[in-house]
């Protein structure tokens, strides 16, 4: 695999600059806001491999649990008191009544104790009773946030399409999840733990971005990388 390198010689984690606002990627996916002191997560899909079941692929329900530690540890190393999750939380509406009782108690503990605002997606529209506050979008400071993106709503941060990006260097590429932002719109990665990913080139992106200004950074083991879009490549 390529060795991602960033675009600055400096050593400074990374830090995204939008609409006015820093926010601070996480290798994890997630996306720290310092001012609001949020945590802002896309495309959780919990109980996605337990939804499996109903079609008859029965594979171990762990992605839930593996996903709700990840916020845990996030949530502990920000401090964030606000939780924003950017809709696709489950990956479907019922999803919240087949939670291990584990997994429910491990949710509660986190909700209980912050402000909590669950965006409704595509694949749960509808709102649920695990507390928090269900809604279709919210404004903070000038940002929309909502689940699926659009161009023409300056300020807009979503998720939904959890884009990737391959990078080519020195002859061999890697492909990670990325964040994928210009001036205008900010799209998160995939937070859960088994998401796939859509290369940020592909046609679903198609018009979304102001190509001349757009800026990506990928997730590695332990931090986010920027890379310069020269390198993206298809595939």
């Amino acid at each position: 695999m390529a060795q991602i390198q960033p675009v600055s010689d400096s050593d400074a984690a990374p830090v995204i600059r939008f609409h006015g606002q820093v926010f601070l990627p996480l290798a994890s996916g997630a996306l720290f806001w310092p001012d609001a002191n949020a945590l802002l997560v896309a495309d959780l899909h919990l109980e996605k491999l337990s939804s499996y079941a109903r079609s008859g692929q029965f594979l171990p329900p762990y992605d839930t649990g593996m996903t709700l530690a990840r916020l845990q540890r996030d949530l502990t190393e920000t401090g964030a008191t606000t939780v924003i999750a950017l809709g696709d939380s489950f990956h479907r509406d019922e999803g919240s009544t087949t939670l291990l009782d584990k997994d429910r108690a491990t949710l509660a503990s986190m909700v209980e104790t912050r402000d909590w605002f669950w965006i409704a997606g595509n694949h749960d529209p509808a709102p649920h009773g695990l507390g928090g506050v269900c809604c279709a979008e919210i404004s903070i400071s000038g940002c929309s946030l909502r689940h699926e993106p659009r161009r023409g709503t300056p300020g807009l941060i979503s998720g939904h399409l959890h884009p990737a990006a391959r990078v080519a260097i020195n002859g061999k590429s890697s492909r990670r999840p990325c964040f994928a932002w210009d001036d205008h719109l900010l799209i998160l990665p995939a937070y859960g733990a088994s998401t796939g990913s859509l290369n940020v080139l592909s046609p679903a992106f198609a018009g979304l971005f102001d190509k001349t200004r757009l800026q990506v950074s990928m997730l590695g083991r332990d931090r986010v990388y920027p890379v310069s879009t020269q390198r993206l490549v298809h595939g």
